[in-house]
């Protein structure tokens, strides 16, 4: 124990990150489906980075003293405690490190060795364990959870689990009525490690136990890249900024241009972070050689580093950049570079506003930590962290720490306009995400069940609508695959009315039909072709990504003036 406080106050640091902020997903063997949501839902420095041996220490508290301090508090407790001997020291010894580190900032954390492996791992753009997406249903007033995916290639898609797999029990323990991410956290382990399922078939509702050997699984941070229409290109980058970023960009850019390209939609919502490196050769993708892209200030020497781009043929074309309130730390350095040298349209919603950068700091044990030891700024000199002196965690990650628009500091863009720090990138055109009333979020267990029955082909009149085999990946959705129509929505209407505790919504199906009818079909393509195929579904009916197609041509103009504004600096 000593030695752990030791080295807390003996910095060994290894690489930095600008961490994702409090809604980065964890790694997993699943991947927590999230239905409500429109989609789905850490700066590096190339050198490692050392204390500086000559600081002094504050001579009023000696590291020994410390250590000695804390040993001495967990003894008393051993001893005294009314349950001492049943003290779980290991979340007693987090708890009181994260609340030293949480009286400095928000974004430094103690993580303990299974949790310093998933953050690390989780920078690889990979994981150990099965490959598939679950999520919490629930039918018969108990809830249970279901496969929704698998992936390519995975342990899960070789054992043939398919959507609507009823998860009963994970090696011998009852699964039924616990959180998904309760069942996540038991299925996943070691690599080459065996867990056994008990799963009862979403098609023939037959019991089996699956074996299934974890293995590596890629988790790429661009889901999918595609044409949206003749012409616009639309890349998914929301989950992160991992070490294959940019080359996944590289090839998605590649393979978007042989079919036509000429504007482009990078989606950054959703996107909590990750390393600042890739982030910076993501924004001198469209940047010009020598354009600033992120300033980093620290109280070291080495934490002192301004990243410009080295990229001397530059992307042209037309750009509008997607982000929302979870857009956060390396996905608001490209959104920021891009506003401010007037590159991109920003479109969507005001951004989480991270501006802290944290270093890894490896302690005994596997255990890890992450400090924050520098700021980083937009290339006008924006700082977009939000202020976190005057509020509690709850209301810091939940967004409502936003400041007066006239208490913002002012900066211009390159052609002039005035753009604003301290509370995240605003963007150019705010469009608001949808938000998911009650009577929606109460037909989605309705609906999920209504599309299990359609699929396998049990909804009399509309057999053919039946899914078999394995799922199909790769594929691009056309109008004709599953439609939903008026009839299909009619057998909806029915199949709730025989179920007491939906009829009450019978009456909503009518002002609803829209969102049903998306929802059946995103259902119905999850199924056939996975769920990186159905987002395609609700892009379509996105009305950020609507605004963002609509902006294409004043981002393009805009682009144009930056230009010729870069040229007259010259």
């Amino acid at each position: 124990m000593r030695k752990v406080v030791s080295l807390l106050l003996i910095l060994s640091f290894g690489v930095v990150f600008a961490f994702p902020q409090a809604k980065q997903k964890s790694v997993s063997q699943f991947e927590e489906v999230e239905p409500f949501k429109i989609k789905r839902g850490s700066s590096f420095s190339a050198s490692t980075s050392r204390p500086n041996q000559d600081e002094p220490q504050n001579p009023q508290i000696p590291n020994g003293k410390i250590a000695r301090d804390f040993s001495e508090a967990l003894d008393i407790i051993r001893k005294n405690y009314v349950d001492g001997k049943s003290v779980n020291y290991n979340e007693v010894t987090k708890s009181a490190i994260d609340s030293m580190l949480h009286a400095l900032d928000p974004h430094s954390n103690y993580y303990d060795s299974a949790e310093y492996q998933e953050l690390l791992t989780n920078q690889q753009s990979e994981y150990f364990g099965i490959g598939a997406t679950i999520a919490n249903y629930e039918k018969t007033g108990e809830i249970n959870t279901f496969v929704i995916a698998t992936f390519p290639d995975s342990p899960a898609f070789r054992a043939g689990l398919r959507f609507g797999d009823k998860i009963l029990a994970v090696n011998g323990e009852k699964m039924a009525g616990k959180n998904s991410s309760v069942v996540r956290d038991k299925v996943r382990g070691k690599k080459g490690s065996v867990v056994r399922i008990l799963i009862e078939r979403g098609d023939t509702r037959r019991q089996e136990t699956v074996e299934i050997r974890r293995n590596r699984v890629p988790q790429p941070t661009i889901p999918d890249a595609y044409l949206l229409r003749e012409g616009i290109g639309y890349v998914d980058m929301s989950e992160g900024f991992n070490y294959t970023t940019s080359e996944e960009l590289n090839v998605a850019l590649s393979e978007l241009k042989k079919q036509g390209m000429t504007s482009m939609i990078l989606d950054l919502r959703e996107n909590t972070g990750g390393i600042l490196d890739q982030a910076v050769k993501v924004a001198e993708r469209f940047l010009p050689a020598g354009s600033v892209i992120v300033t980093q200030r620290g109280r070291f020497t080495i934490d002192n580093r301004v990243w410009r781009a080295a990229n001397k043929t530059p992307e042209t074309m037309p750009l509008v950049v997607l982000v929302n309130d979870s857009s956060a730390s390396a996905s608001e350095i490209v959104a920021g570079a891009m506003q401010d040298y007037d590159r991109a349209l920003i479109v969507g919603e005001n951004t989480f506003g991270k501006g802290l950068v944290q270093s890894i700091i490896d302690l005994p044990f596997g255990s890890g930590l992450t400090l924050t030891t520098a700021k980083y700024y937009t290339p006008s000199g924006r700082s977009i962290q939000r202020d976190y002196s005057k509020a509690g965690f709850y209301d810091y990650f939940n967004h409502k720490t936003a400041i007066a628009d006239q208490t913002k500091p002012e900066a211009k863009t390159i052609t002039g306009r005035k753009v604003f720090g301290g509370d995240g990138i605003t963007p150019d055109e705010i469009v608001k995400n949808r938000i998911f009333n009650d009577t929606e979020l109460e037909l989605l267990d309705p609906i999920f069940f209504f599309s299990l029955e359609l699929a396998n082909g049990k909804i009399a009149g509309f057999e053919n609508y039946k899914i078999s085999g394995q799922t199909r990946f790769g594929q691009r959705i056309r109008p004709v695959d599953f439609p939903v129509s008026d009839e299909i929505l009619k057998a909806f209407k029915t199949f709730i009315a025989q179920t007491g505790k939906w009829k009450f919504l019978s009456s909503a199906v009518e002002a609803e039909k829209t969102y049903i009818k998306t929802r059946i079909r995103y259902n119905l393509i999850t199924n056939a072709f996975g769920t990186v195929a159905a987002n395609q579904v609700l892009i379509e009916d996105d009305k950020q990504v609507a605004k963002a197609v609509e902006n294409l041509p004043r981002a393009g103009q805009l682009a144009l003036l930056a230009s010729k504004a870069r040229q007259k600096q010259k």
